[in-house]
């Protein structure tokens, strides 16, 4: 039998069919969707629990008139399915293909790219404003899940789309599921409403009332009882906020989904509208619905048995190092403390919590409030760490700046996923945190160049109770080195001399170590030997290092998997307060280029980004010839 979604390329194609058929479409869709995903990888189990929703979405909005706007959009792979993208799916996350997250400029369907959450709200309400400027009637529909909705920046967008009563849609796609279980009070609430004491105690009084009336009494009671139970779940929260609220309905009877959605589209209502949808996340599929993480995320896998083709490696993650690393300290030291935010396997402090579960606390999608956070632990004589994504410690630099740099606080910052991070493309990229780190006064930054440099890291940091500090390291394994023991530290500012050479100096920030390392020795085949340092600091420099090789080498070049405005620049301000420059030096600084770099492997990624160790051979072959081709250039201007 011909399936019916092979004749759906765009959601115009989906309405051509009556609604008895929307059942067939969905079941087709997320066969497809397990068979796509079974190949690319990716995010998985929040794309099967809206299946259902993401057709009635479609089938009732105008798209891409309409605008619809997925929170995170983790779950947006069935939608670019029906949206003109079905023949490109299969390039999901590789390079030159289809991001794994909404994207502008890849479809007119993606009016909003994401891949950060809790943002829909209001990006949706400044859709919505635009539109009645413009005097356009069109909808915008946004779509976050309740673990995004933990996030203090959805309640903000909420609370002004109420003042402003905006004539906006926003879907709270409950699934009672987010990257971890669903932490906070607010995440809480949607649940305990309809199955706690508060409700059902209205529940039984009511029962233990009408029992001694009439039938008719007994039915209009319990009409009483389903506007007692709106107003206890709408009424309490989200009408406060100025919502119309609808729910909490099936997220997965597709007919009924797109039966209440006309209803609010055609209604006369004026301002914002909440539908509570329940879902179920990875439905469908019975892998997914019995797996922990319900398939979050997922690498290759087999459909008939669910298992995934995960590369096996020898080595440690970094990840991993970190979390068995900060574990044996707590074991010794009473006042560590682990603090992510929704992300304890991402961070390994799911690890740390099953030692110290009242030292742990994931406090949700709330990274400025973990910083800040932390802050108020660290006043008290504790010793936090705030293990955060690079990326994600972005949201929080307020709280960076004021709450723990101008107090001097000693927070300590373990930043994972530092550099380029591969399939999840620029949204993930670990590029600034060098930059905007460095930048603050009396802040100690490290970067891990391995997996035993990072243990000594660690291990540092524990004793640095006056100032923050923060140390970087990579997503994916080590290098395979021995890992020292806890007790080996750092001299803080000071770096190590990998190799000694002459005229070219290599001063490494990261894990390019090994790239400087190969480069040093091909070149050395051509006669040119290079002097390696791995500086370990960003912050402070170790000046006196940094002076004697300038001193004694005529081409010093650093390298770091970092924005401009890092370590090179700090570097290089350090050289020209001294004038190093005045006498010759040649300098140059390896950076990440000025873009984006979109998702490929981390490998291909880097040779893009030019720090991979043939750009390093080039860029010390050129630097060596700069007098030459400068010449030659100065030939060609005055002829």
């Amino acid at each position: 039998m011909t399936k019916i979604i092979n004749q759906i390329n765009f959601p115009s194609d989906l309405r051509k069919f009556n609604k008895e058929k929307l059942k067939q479409i969905s079941d087709e869709l997320r066969e497809e969707l397990i068979d796509v995903v079974s190949e690319t990888g990716g995010h998985l189990g929040a794309g099967l629990g809206v299946v259902e929703l993401t057709v009635a979405l479609h089938y009732v909005f105008d798209t891409p008139k309409d605008k619809l706007v997925w929170d995170v959009s983790h779950q947006c792979y069935p939608h670019k399915i029906i949206t003109g993208r079905r023949d490109r799916i299969k390039t999901l996350r590789k390079g030159g293909g289809l991001s794994g997250f909404t994207k502008r400029t890849e479809s007119e369907y993606d009016p909003f790219g994401a891949a950060h959450s809790s943002t829909s709200i209001s990006a949706t309400l400044g859709m919505a404003v635009a539109k009645k400027l413009s005097n356009n009637k069109n909808n915008v529909i946004a779509v976050i899940g309740d673990g995004a909705m933990s996030a203090g920046m959805a309640y903000e967008a909420m609370n002004n789309a109420g003042v402003l009563k905006s004539n906006l849609l926003v879907i709270l796609n409950d699934n009672d599921m987010s990257i971890s279980r669903p932490v906070g009070a607010m995440s809480n609430y949607l649940a305990k409403l309809l199955s706690g004491k508060l409700y059902f105690s209205f529940r039984e009084t009511l029962k233990m009332v009408i029992s001694a009336f009439s039938k008719r009494f007994s039915q209009k009671a319990g009409k009483a009882e389903d506007l007692l139970r709106n107003i206890v779940t709408g009424g309490t929260l989200f009408s406060e906020l100025g919502f119309y609220y609808v729910g909490p309905i099936d997220g997965h009877d597709v007919e009924n989904l797109v039966k209440i959605l006309e209803n609010v589209k055609n209604s006369n209502h004026k301002g914002p509208v909440l539908i509570h949808v329940r879902t179920q996340k990875g439905k469908g599929y019975k892998p997914a619905e019995a797996s922990g993480d319900k398939y979050h995320g997922v690498s290759k896998f087999n459909i008939s048995t669910g298992e995934q083709s995960k590369s096996k490696s020898n080595t440690l993650s970094y990840t991993k190092v970190f979390a068995e690393t900060l574990i044996k300290h707590a074991e010794q030291d009473t006042k560590i403390i682990g603090i992510t935010g929704a992300m304890p396997s991402g961070t390994g402090l799911n690890l740390f919590e099953k030692k110290f579960p009242d030292r742990t606390f994931d406090v949700g999608i709330a990274e400025q409030h973990a910083v800040t956070f932390a802050a108020g632990l660290a006043t008290e004589g504790y010793k936090p760490y705030a293990a955060i994504y690079s990326t994600f410690l972005q949201r929080a630099y307020d709280q960076v700046v004021h709450d723990v740099a101008l107090q001097s606080l000693p927070v300590r910052f373990a930043i994972d996923r530092a550099g380029l991070v591969g399939a999840d493309g620029p949204t993930h990229a670990g590029s600034f945190d060098i930059t905007y780190l460095s930048t603050l006064p009396n802040f100690v930054v490290m970067a891990a160049s391995d997996e035993s440099e990072l243990v000594k890291m660690i291990n540092t940091s524990v004793n640095i109770n006056d100032k923050p500090s923060a140390f970087r390291y990579p997503r994916g394994n080590g290098v395979g080195i021995e890992l020292p023991s806890i007790k080996e530290v750092l001299e803080i500012g000071k770096g190590r001399v990998i190799r000694e050479g002459k005229k070219v100096a290599l001063i490494n920030f990261g894990t390019r170590l090994k790239e400087c390392k190969k480069a040093s020795e091909e070149l050395s085949l051509k006669g040119i030997t290079c002097s390696i340092i791995d500086a370990r600091f960003a912050k402070p420099l170790d000046e006196k290092l940094i002076m004697e090789t300038a001193t004694n080498h005529e081409v010093l070049i650093t390298i770091e998997e970092g924005s401009i405005g890092g370590f090179g620049s700090h570097v290089m301000q350090l050289l020209s307060d001294r004038g190093v420059f005045d006498k010759g030096l040649k300098f140059r600084s390896m950076i990440l280029p000025d873009i984006f770099i979109d998702q490929d492997t981390p490998d291909r990624m880097y040779e893009k980004a030019n720090l991979d160790y043939k750009s390093i051979i080039n860029k010390v072959e050129e630097t060596l010839n700069s007098n030459i081709i400068l010449a030659k250039n100065k030939n060609k201007v005055s002829n």
